[in-house]
């Protein structure tokens, strides 16, 4: 596993297999449906929840994310801010109430990647389906 194609995957909310399809039905900041996956990729078909419970090793991951921006603001305090800790905890909560749903949606997607890494051989198939289907669209 790539640490290019992880981290592609998360950023572009792309499959993990082909990187074509889209994982989650909107972006982060729809709130009626910014945890809404679709349930197969749409260009290479792979079923997201391989079964039920799948995403529950997410929250590991969540944590994991969770404890890194926890250990990024701490540092940041220790060496730069030096700001009152009464402030420090007040702003930290604030941050990770404002990311909480970039990190549970990166925490599933990065949970995929860990099961289903990037075949460039779906990817240049989308590639030419994509050529093959200009080429029939031009007069």
């Amino acid at each position: 596993m790539k640490l290019w194609n992880v981290f592609y995957s998360m950023i572009a909310n792309k499959c993990s297999r082909c990187h074509v399809g889209d994982v989650f039905v909107s972006n982060a900041l729809q709130v009626k449906t910014m945890f809404k996956m679709h349930e197969t990729c749409s260009h290479c078909h792979l079923k997201y929840e391989r079964e039920p419970g799948f995403f529950y090793g997410a929250l590991y991951v969540s944590y994991a994310l969770s404890t890194g921006w926890f250990i990024i603001w701490f540092a940041l305090q220790f060496w730069l801010l030096r700001i009152d800790w009464a402030l420090f905890v007040g702003l930290f909560t604030a941050f990770i109430v404002l990311i909480s749903p970039f990190t549970l949606r990166w925490s599933r997607l990065i949970w995929l990647n860990l099961f289903f890494s990037y075949n460039q051989e779906m990817n240049a198939q989308s590639q030419e389906e994509n050529m093959v289907t200009n080429e029939s669209l031009t007069p």
